[in-house]
């Protein structure tokens, strides 16, 4: 595999990964259960 797809499969996985995360920060819901686990580590 030459270094150029290499470097274009990590982009393309990066960029999965963060519309992932940001479409996890967009439903509320799953704000309230992150927080609650969260502060359910630190009781």
């Amino acid at each position: 595999m030459s270094t150029r797809t290499k470097k274009a499969l990590v982009f393309a996985a990066a960029t999965v990964v963060l519309v992932a995360v940001f479409t996890l920060y967009a439903r509320p819901e799953m704000m309230v259960a992150l927080a609650d686990m969260m502060w359910a580590c630190f009781q």
